[in-house]
This record gives structure tokens, sequence and C-alpha cells, in this order.
């Protein structure tokens, strides 16, 4: 909704076996009989059975799984350990990594708040608020406002409800199937879900950030006569942040197609499995 190579190298393995111009899979073996060697006739050199190298290797496998248990719960990591490590003892966190700081301040009926003043901080936000922005409430004045009220910076508040009261017009909202509250006609449910596929910074700098969120969701009227099926689709967010009042806020954001994979095979739901679906699943309330 627009807002505004393994296996080759087994077979060498089987069939060679590491032995040079060896022919039908046979062994040569050379024996060698030293002067005053005890037992005597050709017995080869004696080798260990394969009951004491299976032994060896599960040894092996202990001590290295011990190991590394023990380089897990040491001092640079647990939930104490700092997420600003300068010693470079901890592995450095990917684009979509989870933060690993304390969760934000959140519950069932309210959008997630408080994040981090710190570049994974800024993701996490971006990503929680792309899931506010493209939600079914967004296309209903009264949570419009409330929304706009929380994510954006005091400034950019009265401005960005004059552009969101434009874009979600009665008569855009006639065509989605909504009246001018954003409620869905009778026997049909409006359903609007956004869930983020993963976030990338474009530039983070102290108290600012721009962020991309990719995107996936669904949206559409589910119901028997509705002319407006819930659908899915792929879209990019951008967002730029800015840190004030103690949490990261928008000052604006655009929204663009893709990238989209290829459609699966998935046979489509009838409306009623969608709606009820809607009613099973709850959405998140805080991502990453």
């Amino acid at each position: 909704m627009n807002i505004g190579g393994g296996d080759e190298y087994d077979a060498r393995t089987r069939t060679s076996e590491g032995v040079p111009g060896a022919r039908d899979g046979a062994r040569t073996t050379t024996r060698t009989r030293l002067p005053g060697s005890e037992g005597g006739g050709n017995r080869p050199p004696t080798r260990p059975g394969r009951s004491l190298v299976t032994v060896v290797a599960v040894v092996v496998l202990l001590i290295a799984a011990i190991a590394f248990a023990n380089r897990g719960g040491g001092e640079g990591g647990g939930e104490n350990a700092s997420s600003d490590d300068k010693n470079g003892s901890a592995p450095e966190a990917q684009p979509t990594a989870p933060s690993g700081e304390k969760p934000v301040k959140t519950s069932p009926d309210t959008l997630a708040s408080g994040f981090p003043h710190s570049e994974k901080g800024a993701q996490s936000a971006a990503a929680n608020y792309a899931v506010a922005l493209v939600s079914a409430d967004i296309v209903k004045p009264k949570e419009r406002d409330e929304i706009i009220q929380q994510l954006f910076a005091p400034d950019q508040v009265s401005e960005t409800q004059r552009k969101m009261d434009k874009a979600y017009s009665p008569k855009l909202l006639a065509r989605m199937g909504l009246d001018e509250n954003g409620v869905a006609k009778k026997d049909a449910k409006y359903v609007s879900r956004t869930a983020p596929v993963g976030t990338t910074v474009r530039k983070y700098k102290g108290d600012t950030a721009r962020l991309d969120v990719w995107c996936t969701g669904v949206f559409g009227n589910a119901g028997k006569t509705s002319t407006n099926p819930v659908t899915s689709d792929w879209f990019t967010l951008t967002l730029e942040l800015t840190w004030t009042d103690g949490d990261w806020k928008i000052r604006k954001f655009s929204q663009k197609e893709g990238p989209a994979p290829v459609n699966g095979d998935n046979t489509a739901s009838s409306a009623d499995e969608i709606a009820a679906a809607v009613d099973k699943f709850g959405g998140f309330t805080y991502a990453r």
C-alpha cells in the first residue's frame, strides 16, 4: 500500500581415497621389514583401530564444545556487556541483527517508544515506525492524529497532519471501500498489516539518521462483495529520524515499490479466511 561445492568434494574422496595410481578402488601397501623387528613375516606396521579413532574424535568434539560454551559465557558476553565494544572481541552486528539492547517501552495497546540513542536504536525505531505508518489505523482520522503526534518531531506534526489528511481524502477512502472515518462497509473488514523484512542505515551522525526499511504487507478489504480484495505488496520506506526529547522521531519519510520477489504458487485464501486470520493473529508491537 503506497502512502504518500560440497558434493563434488565428497565424490572425489570416495573414489580416489587419496591413493595415487589406484585402480578400481584397489589399495596398494608397501611393507617394510626392519632388521631385528619382532613378529616376523610380512605384517605391516600396526595402526590404531576404528574404536580408538572414534573415542579420540568424541573427546576432541567435547573439548571444542566446552571451549565454545565458555567463550559465550565469558566476561565479554551476557546482558551486561557493552554494546559499544571497542576491543574488537565481540562480533560486529549485521544491519538486521537484533540490537541486543534493553527492550523499549511497549505494551499491546501502544506504539513502541524509548529507543536507544544509537545506530541500532535508530534501526529499531525505523522498523517499528514503518509498521505504524502503513497500519489499518493510519486511514482513521482520530487514530492517524495520535500516531503522528507520537512518531513525528514536534515541528513536523502540523504539516504532516495536513498532508496526510489531504492524502486520505474522502474520495480516496471511498475507492478503498471505506467511509470518511476509515471504516469498512458492513460484512467487510479492512486489512493493512506491514512486516519489516530488513533495515539499512544510509547515514548516521549523532542525533540524525537516514534509513531504509524493506517491507512486505497485506492490504485491502476482506469481504465477499469487496471490490478491493486483500493483496500483498513489497515496498521500501525511507525515513529521516532526529533525536528529540529522549527518543527517535520522524522528520520526513517517502515510499517506493520493491524490491519484490517472484510470486509463489500459494493458493489465494477466501475472504472469510483472511478476515478470520486478521482476528486470530495479532500484529506485533515491537520489532528487532
